[in-house]
């Protein structure tokens, strides 16, 4: 009886090839899959921005009645806002209830608009409000906003809360999650530094 031995396998380079073909479209697959899953959990943190906040439809008595004071001769601020975003509006809701005379433009241009008033890349939001001859993006609190316009500081071109951070004004959630954000000034000339109110 004889016995076949078995060959080891020798691998030329056309198989180390294969293999490394093989695992590139692994691992790019892994890239794929990874990219679709932030771009998923992007989604589930985008989708509060289409409601708006139970806070601002009830609003506390005090925050009323000085919003009515103030309504009289509110300052006029224009919001641009994508059509599909609701979050803006929910901003613009708390703008209104300080006072400020809001009217919303719906823009599908929403980058031009942010290059036009200065608004700084890595502070892009949402949505940008022009008022007093500032630039205001994303989801800035409105004690910041009574700050930049009774100081008037002639140095910056605007302030800003990049991203559309949880908790911030008009981002609110259902489970109370917030996350800790800052809000940016920038000048002219792109120097961005932090603004406290």
């Amino acid at each position: 009886m004889q016995r076949h031995h078995r060959r080891p396998e020798v691998r030329d380079r056309s198989d180390e090839a294969y293999i490394g073909a093989k695992m590139n479209m692994t691992s790019a697959y892994s890239r794929r899959r990874l990219l679709a899953l932030f771009a998923l959990a992007g989604g589930a943190a985008l989708a509060g921005c289409d409601r708006k906040p139970a806070a601002v439809d009830g609003a506390s008595e005090a925050t009323t009645s000085r919003s009515s004071a103030k309504a009289k001769g509110g300052e006029p601020m224009l919001v641009y806002r994508d059509p599909e975003c609701g979050c803006c509006e929910a901003w613009a809701d708390f703008a209104r209830a300080e006072g400020y005379a809001v009217t919303v433009e719906n823009r599908a241009d929403m980058a031009a608009v942010k290059t036009r008033y200065g608004v700084p890349d890595q502070l892009a939001s949402c949505h940008t409000a022009i008022i007093g001859g500032y630039a205001i993006e994303g989801h800035v609190p409105m004690r910041h906003l009574a700050k930049l316009l009774h100081d008037k500081p002639r140095d910056i071109r605007g302030i800003a809360v990049p991203g559309m951070p949880r908790g911030s004004p008009g981002m609110e959630m259902p489970d109370g999650s917030a996350d800790a954000f800052e809000v940016m000034a920038f000048s002219g000339d792109g120097k961005v530094s932090q603004f406290r109110a």
